[in-house]
């Protein structure tokens, strides 16, 4: 397992270069719960950006899978958070990359390209939709918090905190750590901030994910945006579905109607 200690915790990551000179180099964050090896190996995505002569480098976040686990909220600022995606990317000796997140990945990414929007060539934001605007609500925080720590899952009435619970259990998290990235106090986006993004941005959700909400209203925020719906798919299938993938490689490869090649 290579890792690298980055802003003083250590981070696991893969960096899987294809046969040749790389046509891209994409990074990959993963959402809440999840590792690098579940959400993008599993799935079938690092092999299908290898199948394309993609240089593929995920990460696992802070919290998740083999980095570092702190038990401190203030260590899950997302703006730390993105300060490891793009010391690692240093690191690699990567100046320049296509940058793709899903659901919590999806928050980490923006930051990253608010932070550094002439190292993104494109954004995809998966899992995320319309109600990524609407207030965050302590109380919904600490209920996912409380789920992580709860003694009995099926003690969880909240069917979705249940399912994240599950997840968890499945991919043998340290749930303490989870629930301290949960408590976590990060301030929301506004319109205005995403609004300045120069890069082609492509926002894709399932049509039943509920949490996510319609990904065009999403996408009407970026000046150069792009929303997809993968029919029939929730928060949990959308994401290793071929739509999916489709969406996200005819965006990468302009296919989207994206007027914008400077960017590529």
């Amino acid at each position: 397992m290579p890792s690298l200690t980055v802003n003083g915790v250590d981070i696991a990551y893969d960096d899987i270069p294809p046969p040749g000179s790389p046509q891209r180099t994409v990074i990959l964050l993963h959402g809440y719960a999840s590792n690098r090896n579940e959400g993008w190996r599993r799935t079938g995505w690092y092999g299908a950006f290898e199948r394309r002569g993609a240089r593929v480098i995920g990460l696992d976040q802070r919290g998740h899978g083999e980095s570092a686990k702190p038990r401190d909220p203030q260590a899950y600022a997302r703006e730390t958070i993105a300060a490891d995606v793009l010391a690692l990317a240093d690191a690699l000796g990567v100046q320049r990359f296509d940058l793709i997140g899903y659901s919590m990945g999806a928050r980490t990414a923006l930051q990253v390209a608010l932070a550094a929007p002439e190292r993104v060539s494109k954004l995809v934001l998966g899992g995320v939709g319309g109600r990524f605007f609407e207030p965050r609500v302590p109380a919904q925080a600490e209920a996912l918090s409380e789920a992580m720590l709860a003694d009995d899952p099926q003690a969880i009435s909240n069917p979705l905190l249940r399912s994240f619970r599950h997840f968890a259990d499945e991919q043998g998290d340290d749930r303490a750590a989870l629930a301290a990235f949960a408590r976590t106090q990060n301030p929301g986006f506004d319109r205005d901030t995403l609004a300045a993004l120069p890069m082609p941005v492509l926002v894709v959700a399932g049509q039943r994910d509920n949490t996510a909400g319609d990904p065009e209203d999403l996408a009407r925020a970026f000046p150069h945006g792009r929303g997809v719906t993968v029919i029939g798919c929730d928060h949990f299938s959308a994401i290793p579905h071929a739509l999916t993938k489709a969406a996200v490689f005819d965006f990468l490869d302009g296919l989207l109607d994206d007027p914008f090649p400077e960017w590529s």
